[in-house]
């Protein structure tokens, strides 16, 4: 059973500029659909620059289980054996996935439409988290699912023996739906489609062409429409994942923060369906400039050169939220040292992701000093320019990465030191995240 095991407080205190190269791993969604997709083609597909975090190898150890060959051959790079569309084995443990929601949600929608059982179960933070947002969706396929009480894990899918293609319509905005509709649907006959009424990050679709498959997208009244022909045979491929950019919205946000700073963040994925936390950091005055901008690995990509500067609040368009759905902690943090406040809408579905990070941000922002206001769908956060965080507060990580980092950022540019009770989670997304921040000069203890 994956956990985090004994808690790890750790806190940050203000110090000099931040000066340095932010070197950032690799893209977590990409990583995740690299692997799932490698182990969905027949033939070996190699992959650099994988994320090495705790989601990412969760999911290739879920690979395994299904029959795949995946193997470590350096810092970065893999190897996948696939065994092509069907061919799926029953896995003869649990399936743990520790703490990500996107493996989960990517790995059942990959197995939904395969003759076997299989059963999932992840850590505390996971457990707790709706499935049936994905359930629902893949039982029209014909694949039926037994969990706790609102569709939680651990869950047991027993998989489709006659899947039949789909047409399905997305409640709400998601990436992971979309995915795994998308991924369920390569091993139904016919053609599956998916429309979503706002645009999602696209990464599965961009590389389900890249290994074979035939997709389409249009743009209709009812939204992006996309189609995707069943039971191809996907062909391996050479991947070179781009770097996070959700993972580099810390080193940039703390550049932000701290006066004198200025730090180069290289090779930063600029999908713009991912890229809506750097439209609004521009907006609010960041000092960033997008160089060398280039594709890698079908993605385009940017060196983002960051440097400390005034910054105002903002309103951020509700329709960006899907684009930057991740980065709306962080971005909380920033606000409380910009003028005026910033209003961030559409947002209630920030609740359901490893912990409820509307409250988690509002109730530890408060315990540093800043006025905040929060609704169901919403958060407000009343800056008071550079240097007006007091700090000096212990700060829940409610088993959420993201918070953990989010509030450490923040204790960059606070009176006092900010503490979180725990630190651990940070593991899953972004191992190298103390030692990076350490070597562009933030003093982060514990």
């Amino acid at each position: 059973m994956a956990g985090h095991g004994e808690p790890r407080p750790m806190s940050c205190a203000a110090a000099g500029p931040l000066r340095g190269v932010a070197s950032i791993p690799g893209d977590k969604s990409v990583s995740h659909r690299a692997l799932i997709l490698g182990a969905l083609s027949v033939g070996e597909t190699r992959i650099e620059g994988l994320l090495e975090g705790g989601d990412v190898l969760d999911t290739g150890r879920a690979m395994r289980a299904f029959g795949a060959t995946v193997d470590r051959t350096g810092p970065g790079a893999w190897v996948v054996h696939g065994v092509g569309v069907g061919g799926f084995q029953e896995p003869e443990d649990v399936i743990d996935c520790g703490n990500s929601g996107t493996g989960v949600r990517l790995i059942m929608g990959a197995v939904a439409t395969s003759d076997l059982t299989a059963i999932f179960t992840g850590d505390a933070s996971l457990r707790s988290r709706p499935m049936g947002r994905v359930t629902e969706p893949l039982a029209l396929f014909g694949a039926e699912t037994r969990g706790r009480r609102g569709g939680r894990l651990p869950l047991a899918l027993i998989g489709a023996r006659d899947p039949m293609p789909v047409r399905y319509a997305t409640p709400m905005p998601s990436a992971q739906v979309k995915s795994a509709v998308l991924l369920a649907g390569l091993n139904a006959p016919g053609e599956t489609v998916v429309i979503e009424r706002e645009p999602t990050r696209d990464h599965t679709e961009r590389m389900l062409a890249g290994f074979g498959a035939e997709i389409a997208t249009e743009i209709t009244d009812e939204g992006r429409v996309i189609t995707l022909r069943g039971q191809p045979d996907l062909r391996p491929q050479s991947i070179a994942v781009p770097r996070d950019p959700s993972s580099a919205a810390f080193p940039v946000v703390a550049a932000l923060l701290v006066e004198g700073s200025d730090v180069l963040v290289p090779g930063i994925g600029l999908n713009a369906t991912r890229a809506g936390v750097y439209d609004t950091l521009v907006e609010m005055g960041a000092d960033i400039a997008f160089e060398n901008r280039r594709e890698e690995g079908g993605e385009p990509v940017a060196d983002l050169r960051v440097r400390f500067g005034p910054l105002r609040g903002v309103e951020v368009p509700p329709e960006r939220a899907a684009s930057m759905i991740d980065e709306y902690p962080v971005l909380a943090a920033l606000a409380a040292t910009a003028e005026g406040p910033t209003v961030m809408r559409g947002v209630k579905e920030l609740r359901v992701k490893e912990c409820d990070r509307l409250d988690a941000m509002a109730r530890g922002l408060e315990a540093c000093g800043v006025t905040v206001e929060e609704g169901e769908d919403f958060l407000i956060v009343q800056g008071r320019g550079p240097g007006s965080v007091a700090g000096g507060a212990i700060v829940e990580s409610r088993l959420d990465h993201r918070i953990a980092m989010s509030f450490l950022c923040l204790g960059l540019a606070a009176k006092a030191p900010i503490k979180v009770d725990d630190s651990s989670p940070i593991a899953t997304s972004f191992p190298d995240f103390v030692g990076l921040m350490r070597g562009l000069g933030a003093e982060i203890h514990g």
